[in-house]
């Protein structure tokens, strides 16, 4: 299995603070890997910086064993940590994913392989006929697919998700890391996830990668003894 991303001493300063200090860890094509840690430890920077809105001050990113670029960034999509909208603005779901990708308004009528493509994303996580609803007439958990959908609008194969399942109840996280998985099989994605959830991170992730302080203090399996009393200590 060849590596979907290869990260080697990425550092990155925000206002002269060092926030990503030497990170380097290993992701292969086809993982779950859950990026875990306190907060502050720099887990929203670094998807940042794959996401190309924060850049590295040093270091070395390689996806699917090339080097990050303006063209392969293509191949990654990113989910910040909360999407904010006006509940009462009149957006509807199917709006809602082509908004996130095309420079059409409300005022034009998507062309014809534009409806076809949001119908195709929205499909995929089981929301197709709630296209036309309102997205505020949804729940937290149908709102939150409703954005995973939009990941999947230029066909990534590389999916950077922050905590995206905060304020979910417990059985919306459930279905939603149920769907990512079923994702991730079905359309040969990589997933890097950043998360608080250890229960989704033991029962769905196949690698861990704990930063503390701007560094890994622990990249491996979730299998390996990862959930010790010191290790509790960082995340929570």
């Amino acid at each position: 299995m060849r590596p979907a991303l290869k990260i080697a001493d990425l550092r990155t300063c925000l206002s002269r603070y060092v926030v990503l200090d030497g990170v380097s860890f290993t992701v292969d094509e086809g993982e779950l890997a859950a990026l875990i840690g306190a907060n502050g430890a720099g887990k929203t920077t670094l998807l940042k910086v794959l996401a190309g809105i924060i850049p590295p001050v040093g270091g070395s990113v390689k996806i699917f064993g090339e080097p990050l670029n303006k063209e392969n960034r293509k191949l990654i999509s990113y989910l910040p940590q909360k999407s904010h909208f006006d509940p009462h603005f009149p957006l509807r779901v199917f709006d809602a994913v082509q908004l996130g990708w095309t420079a059409w308004s409300l005022f034009r009528r998507p062309r014809r392989e534009e409806k076809e493509r949001v119908q195709w994303c929205l499909a995929q996580v089981g929301l197709l006929d709630l296209a036309h609803r309102p997205i505020g007439e949804l729940s937290g958990g149908q709102q939150q697919l409703v954005f995973l959908a939009r990941t999947l609008y230029g066909r990534p194969r590389l999916l950077l998700l922050d905590e995206p399942t905060t304020g979910l109840d417990v059985k919306a996280r459930q279905r939603f890391y149920r769907l990512l998985e079923e994702l991730k099989q079905k359309l040969a994605l990589t997933v890097l996830i950043v998360t608080h959830d250890l229960d989704a991170v033991a029962a769905h992730a196949d690698r861990v990668i704990l930063l503390e302080n701007g560094r890994v203090a622990y990249e491996g399996s979730p299998d390996a003894g990862w959930r010790g009393e010191a290790f509790l200590r960082v995340v929570d």
